[in-house]
């Protein structure tokens, strides 16, 4: 199973973008993020053209999250996160999709820092935490997906030094996806590519696309549960390059239907 998640910044804006990519990637199950659209203008008859189905959290103007899935039902489970700081935000969506629980997120990007924009940030983030344990807890087959808003090390972000003042690079925000990872979560891009210089965002702004100055803040964090049928993780980055297209781009991992066998020791 090929899931994916991808930050459209707007859904209906970039419509072709998406169907475009959908078409071509064919990913079973999509996580989007920052649809920018309120909830009766989510584009369902486009998107169900291409044989996926949809749910969606709306929010006029303003971030915004969707599942979509070619594989099955989606069995919704929870819209918003337990003792959200900001309910009025549409920043996370859980459902169960094919035997997986699938938790699509858009975690807040906090600047200016400091503010009441940072702390927001770091109070959604300890709710996150929080029903992540208790996801953990329930022993299921998880996953947590989407725009994380944070460069867990200075592997993912261009020039760090540039960053040490950014929301998406303070350590309280580093720290908080550590404690997060710590948990027992996989980041599946970073377990299979270790040393890759390899990012999910490129500003619209200096050709950032172009010199490759680019931040990882996109991530799939699998549970205990499911991190031993990873097969692949990859970054559609050429999408990034297409005309009028998302400063994302979608990032996606493949599952196997078992766990991989562990070789025996001779």
């Amino acid at each position: 199973m090929k899931i994916a998640t991808y930050n459209v910044n707007g859904v209906n804006g970039r419509l072709p973008v998406l169907l475009r990519w959908l078409a071509e990637s064919a990913p079973d199950v999509v996580v989007l993020q920052e649809l920018k659209a309120p909830q009766d203008k989510f584009p369902e008859a486009a998107i169900r053209d291409l044989g996926y189905d949809a749910i969606w959290h709306g929010q006029k103007s303003w971030n915004g999250v969707a599942l979509l899935s070619r594989v099955g039902e989606i069995h919704e489970t929870r819209r918003g996160l337990p003792d959200d700081p900001d309910p009025a935000q549409s920043r996370y969506l859980e459902a169960a999709v094919n035997g997986v629980l699938i938790g699509g997120l858009y975690l807040p990007n906090g600047n200016p820092r400091p503010g009441p924009k940072f702390d927001y940030k770091l109070r959604w983030f300890d709710a996150l935490i929080a029903h992540a344990a208790s996801l953990l807890e329930s022993g299921l087959p998880v996953l947590l997906a989407g725009d994380f808003n944070v460069m867990p090390t200075e592997r993912d972000v261009y020039k760090p030094e540039r960053w040490v003042d950014d929301a998406l690079f303070a350590p309280e925000i580093r720290a908080a996806f550590a404690k997060l990872t710590g948990q027992g979560w996989t980041d599946a891009l970073r377990t299979l590519h270790p040393d890759e210089t390899i990012y999910t965002f490129w500003d619209y702004f200096r050709n950032a696309y172009g010199r490759d100055a680019g931040l990882r803040i996109d991530h799939l964090l699998l549970s205990p549960a499911l991190a031993g049928r990873l097969v692949d993780a990859q970054v559609d980055r050429d999408v990034r390059g297409w005309e009028k297209t998302s400063d994302h781009a979608p990032v996606w991992i493949e599952l196997s239907d078992k766990p991989a066998r562990k070789r025996r020791s001779s």
